[in-house]
């Protein structure tokens, strides 16, 4: 891929975006919500790429899929006013679409294209295909980890707008504010296990879902940059301060330090 390709599909990006705000506050907010978590994601894939070592074009490559691995958000909320996939439409699969409808990605190398569509296809999956391999698998593994991160942060952020101002917050929380959490996501993340979407009851079942994310990290740098920033402390100063969430709280922790003591790959912990 040439860096004038790369240039043109940031150019794209901005032009799309700008055209899929409107008049209604609500959809606007939210949509620049997913805007900005996409410039932030691309910066992210672009630190675990140096990390990683990638080749330059390797790298293009890594931000592309970045560029455009929520595309399919923007319809998603026009349409549906709602970024919960069961509730819609699956967001990496219309994402797609609006990329084929648009031939957007049609001049470049066809494996390449692959790479790209495959890495947006699977990015939302709770895991990643048992059969991929190389390059694939390699994207694949990049772009959920610095989607991670970035969630991870603008999360925290959106939480901390409701908690400063309920009355007047208007980005969408997709479940309802109520007190506790569910014994079964707690049981999961006690057990290192990522917590299935259906399991959520409530906004904290999904700050806890967050914090679970860590057991599907793949790199190291990953954790790192998790650790640097604070992130799960972040998140947790949003939960209820019980006993149940300081061993939830324990729990992760110990894993994020233990993973990186060992330098090991989510493949091979």
């Amino acid at each position: 891929m040439e860096q004038g390709q790369l240039k043109k599909f940031r150019m794209w990006f901005d032009d799309y975006v700008a055209g899929s705000y409107g008049k209604n506050k609500f959809v606007n907010a939210n949509l620049k919500r997913k805007e900005d978590h996409t410039r932030r994601t691309c910066e992210e894939a672009l630190y675990l790429a140096k990390e990683l070592r990638f080749s330059a074009n390797q790298t293009r490559i890594a931000e592309v899929i970045a560029i455009f691995h929520d595309i399919g958000r923007f319809e998603q909320f026009v349409l549906y006013l709602t970024y919960n996939d069961p509730q819609s439409v699956n967001h990496c699969l219309l994402g797609l679409e609006v990329l084929r409808k648009t031939k957007t990605l049609e001049d470049i190398d066809h494996s390449e294209r692959q790479l790209i569509e495959k890495a947006i296809e699977y990015h939302g999956l709770r895991e990643l295909p048992q059969d991929l391999e190389g390059d694939c698998l390699l994207f694949s593994k990049l772009i959920r980890d610095a989607d991670k991160i970035d969630a991870l942060y603008s999360m925290t952020d959106c939480y901390r707008q409701y908690a400063d101002d309920p009355q007047g917050f208007d980005l969408e929380l997709e479940l309802p504010d109520e007190p506790g959490c569910s014994a079964e996501v707690i049981e999961g993340l006690l057990n290192e296990r990522c917590v299935d979407y259906r399991e959520l009851k409530t906004l904290n079942d999904m700050k806890l879902c967050l914090l679970g994310w860590v057991y599907d990290v793949n790199f190291v740098p990953t954790l790192k940059r998790i650790k640097q920033r604070r992130l799960l402390e972040m998140m947790i100063d949003f939960l209820p301060k019980t006993k149940d969430i300081e061993t939830v709280k324990k729990k992760i922790f110990e894993y994020v330090d233990f993973r990186i003591s060992q330098g090991t790959t989510n493949k091979e912990k």
